[in-house]
């Protein structure tokens, strides 16, 4: 993939649907607040999909 920010979705409805594009989909949950604080930056693309740099691991958990 050629995609150079991740891609956040707003609630996990979104980024299930958006995942089943794919196949049985995993959403992982990000602490944006966490990473907001330590200086990442958020951006809003043209569709309205949230975009971030990258994301540290210990800002992810698995949404079951």
């Amino acid at each position: 993939m050629r995609r150079r920010h991740v891609h956040l979705s707003r609630d996990v409805e979104t980024a299930q649907a958006v995942g089943r594009r794919r196949g049985q989909p995993i959403v992982l949950r990000v602490d944006a607040a966490t990473l907001h604080r330590s200086g990442h930056r958020f951006f809003v693309a043209d569709n309205g999909v949230w975009l971030t740099d990258l994301v540290a691991p210990t800002c992810l958990s698995r949404v079951d």
